[in-house]
């Protein structure tokens, strides 16, 4: 038996229109025509298996994978039900489903199968299913999108995917079924007045459009975080296939990509991708996160703070250029000195998801097996607000304050960084603790100690001070060592 591999991969839209109603709009059609083109390129591939990763099939326990043989149903989307059902009768590739759940579960990850008469299958994978396989003649497989999964349980899932793959000699097409933008009118539309809701999605959308076409899959998963955070709707659902997709593809930038169409859905971005696994030949770039092989249970919920546009484009102009930036300062709105771009030398680890330095340092350094994090308060990226409230007023007045809140944001803030260096939380080995109301605080901070960091055991030092840059209570200069 050969070895199998990935063959293509796809980004296809999930709402109805494109089965029920293409003609009702030309962007429709558009997609829908694309759509007609993507089946023609799986049939020429000779694929003999797809896998479908679908966010709208949420789940809360674990990824759920479809292995009834013979799903079953009509479907009916549940806000544009008005368009019509779409009755279908999936081949669903029960053998893989089952052993691609032993191998999640082999990787550490909670799996299941699912093989219920009835059991809806959801509309993004009815659709895809049914434009991409109309006559089913290649087995097919589902899995869920695991609303609280991260970046790390989402490669494991894929490497399991791909264990199995290898291991049954399979020609396999990977499919994300999902949107780009995910924000939609709220109110029903004349089909010739959809468009994308708003220029700002517009942008985002032909961003991540541009990194496909140029193969740069990986780099659409290192930019979700940053788009993550000025999304007009938090769905911490939202860029999960393209993390999958991503490792699916060996996390790299050097694909083939191809736009087959670009339309808005309701006002959300719809389109549809064809990714070559063939090497472009210009140089992969490097994959700065960590290449985990096994999911030990910890999870960074993504942030769900709002950056500036300053901050979002500056961001984005930073990978599109391949580059990192300078340490130029910017003047926040409020709650302390001016802010600095964190400095990049061999070894630094820096983060948008983490606050801006008030100076020319890193978010963090790391220096062989060791990883050195610069002192790390409560504010937040982007809009520089601190949780709990500021310790003073602009004229140094006193003003009251939630500890627990700030020490919380911390600890946070903390996370993200340790994380973004490809680290885990329970590598923390050292603390040092700054508080500048060592008396009023202390009880306080100790309680959040005892429920986040206490329960990973790193030593601790805390230390009473004057005060801090920002005004803030709490500061934290925490080592991690990298080792297992």
């Amino acid at each position: 038996m050969s070895e199998g591999g990935v063959v293509a991969s796809f980004v296809v839209p999930v709402h109805p229109h494109t089965v029920l109603a293409p003609d009702m709009n030309p962007g429709w059609r558009a997609l829908r025509n694309a759509y007609d083109e993507a089946a023609q390129t799986i049939r020429d591939l000779e694929a003999d298996l797809l896998i479908i990763y679908s966010t709208t099939w949420p789940s809360i326990i674990g990824h759920q994978i479809q292995a009834d043989p013979n799903p079953e149903w009509v479907m009916v989307d549940h806000d544009f039900h008005d368009l019509g059902s779409i009755p279908y009768s999936f081949n669903i590739d029960a053998e893989f489903a089952h052993a691609w759940d032993d191998a999640n579960r082999n990787r550490g990850l909670q799996s299941r199968c699912v093989n219920y008469k009835g059991f809806p299958i959801d509309v993004g994978s009815v659709v895809a299913l049914t434009l991409l396989n109309p006559d089913n003649s290649i087995p097919a497989v589902i899995v869920s999108s695991n609303m609280y999964a991260n970046r790390s349980e989402t490669t494991v899932l894929a490497k399991s995917c791909l264990d199995v793959i290898k291991s049954q000699g399979r020609r396999a097409v990977a499919i994300t079924a999902m949107s780009l933008s995910n924000r939609m009118f709220t109110d029903f539309i004349e089909p010739a007045d959809d468009k994308i809701h708003s220029l700002k999605d517009d942008e985002w959308n032909r961003k991540i459009l541009e990194f496909l076409e140029e193969g740069r899959l990986e780099d659409v998963g290192q930019l979700s975080r940053t788009i993550h955070q000025q999304i007009r709707v938090q769905k911490v659902v939202a860029f999960k296939p393209m993390w999958w997709l991503s490792a699916m593809n060996g996390n790299r930038n050097d694909l083939t990509g191809k736009i087959l169409a670009y339309e808005a859905i309701h006002g959300a971005g719809g389109a549809v991708v064809h990714v070559d696994p063939t090497s472009t030949g210009v140089g992969d770039k490097e994959y700065d996160e960590d290449d985990v092989e096994y999911f030990h249970g910890e999870r960074g919920v993504l942030d769900t703070g709002t950056e500036t546009d300053e901050n979002i484009e500056q961001a984005a102009s930073e990978i599109a250029d391949g580059g990192a930036g300078t340490s130029e300062r910017s003047t926040p709105e409020a709650n302390g000195p001016a802010l600095w771009d964190p400095t990049e030398a061999e070894g630094s680890v820096n983060t948008t998801a983490a606050p801006k330095p008030v100076g020319a340092y890193p978010h963090a350094r790391r220096v062989g097996d060791m990883l050195y994090l610069s002192g790390v308060g409560p504010r937040q990226p982007g809009t520089n607000s601190i949780p709990g409230g500021p310790i003073h007023d602009e004229n140094g007045e006193p003003l009251d304050y939630d500890i627990r809140a700030q020490t919380h944001a911390v600890v946070e803030n903390v996370r993200r960084i340790v994380e973004e260096a490809g680290a885990r939380f329970d590598q923390v080995v050292d603390v040092t603790t700054f508080l500048v109301d060592m008396k009023r605080d202390f009880a306080g901070y100790n309680e959040v100690w005892a429920e986040t960091l206490g329960l990973v055991g790193p030593t601790r030092t805390t230390l009473a001070i004057d005060a801090l840059p920002t005004p803030i209570a709490v500061e934290m200069k925490v080592i991690v060592h990298l080792g297992e």
